[in-house]
């Protein structure tokens, strides 16, 4: 346990003094995300105070979770796992996608980035490497970080042959990301919801290690390989965003962009998954489900009807065109997301005092 509170102190600590440090190095390159700006008929919400305001944050959080995560290992002179190690690939490697993404919006001043089947296929390249490499490097019991089996809130009797667990996971991890990166729209909110996710994900991971199989053979204990390092990476994670939320809160010094979107997005799919609670995340992470069935709504509401359900889409835009101030969005929604993640929470610790 001193290993998972080392991981998060070290993370915060690193997000918490570095980001400064980025904000200079991007302010002094004039580093800028370009803005979107109203035009030839489509209005877009008021965000011309944020014009000159650094992107690519994400590298920041990035850093911090991996000197948390090896960090605590180098100190307590632990080796990784390979869920653990899982897990970090398959942020760093969606962080590369989102850096591809955010070069060309800092450095070419393409407010649009690069084209979305290209990062569809960056994402998938990376979802599905990941997929088949979690089902390999089973331990003396024979689990593999990752099981075939369609999981809730464990491992369920729906198992799927490899193609058909390959494109699952490929749909999680971009369903995930994607929920993470249309949620970066406004000061802080991407940030502190993803405090509240890892945090969360870290007790589940914690009780799970308390409750193993490995550790206690009673009725209803927890057939998942290392929990307790899927519980370090988490709170790094958790410390990372809690650390770059000081610096990203409204008005926001710097903006983590999709290098950090896609990257935070990575490591809640690889602890859904490795976890095995894929489907608990729909609670876990309700706010970033709920922010993407807006923009499912609103696209299928116009191409069936040729009307909008919402004033503008992702939800959060909606409320900004509604006359709502940013700040007030940003926190309201905080507390949905906490709702949802103690209901998710709740029905985790039910299910296992039911068994």
């Amino acid at each position: 346990m001193i290993q998972i509170v080392l991981s998060a102190i070290i993370a915060a600590l690193v997000a918490l003094l570095g980001t400064p440090l980025l904000i200079k190095v991007l302010t002094r390159r004039n580093l800028a995300q370009a803005i979107r700006e109203s035009a030839d008929g489509i209005v877009y919400p008021e965000h011309s105070g944020k014009k000159g305001t650094p992107s690519m944050g994400g590298l920041a959080i990035v850093i911090a979770v991996l000197l948390g995560y090896f960090g605590s290992h180098l100190i307590r002179w632990t080796p990784p796992t390979p869920s653990g190690l899982l897990a970090v690939y398959l942020m760093v490697g969606l962080a590369l996608v989102g850096f591809a993404d955010d070069y060309l919006k800092v450095f070419k001043s393409r407010s649009g980035g690069v084209r979305a089947r290209t990062k569809l296929l960056g994402q998938a390249a990376v979802a599905l490497s990941f997929a088949y490499l979690a089902t390999r490097f089973p331990d003396d019991a024979g689990l593999t970080p990752a099981s075939q089996a369609i999981s809730v809130v464990r491992d369920t009797a729906w198992v799927l042959p490899l193609g058909l667990f390959l494109l699952w996971i490929w749909f999680i991890v971009t369903a995930i990301t994607n929920g993470v990166n249309l949620s970066d729209g406004l000061d802080g909110l991407a940030a502190g919801a993803s405090v509240l996710v890892f945090g969360g994900y870290t007790l589940v991971n914690v009780w799970q290690f308390g409750q193993s199989c490995s550790v206690v053979l009673t009725q209803g204990c927890y057939v998942v390989r290392d929990p307790l390092d899927l519980a370090t990476f988490a709170v790094a994670c958790a410390g990372a965003c809690f650390g770059f939320l000081w610096w990203n809160t409204s008005p926001a010094h710097i903006f983590m962009g999709d290098t950090g979107s896609l990257a935070l997005g990575g490591g809640m799919a690889a602890l859904a998954i490795m976890s095995r609670t894929e489907m608990l995340f729909v609670l876990m992470g309700g706010l970033f489900v709920i922010i993407t069935l807006s923009v499912i709504a609103q696209v299928g509401s116009f191409k069936l009807t040729g009307r909008r359900v919402l004033r503008m889409a992702p939800l959060h835009h909606h409320f900004e065109m509604a006359g709502w101030q940013e700040i007030t969005i940003v926190v309201r929604f905080w507390l949905i997301q906490g709702l949802c993640l103690s209901a998710g929470l709740a029905l985790f610790y039910a299910e296992w005092i039911r068994g």
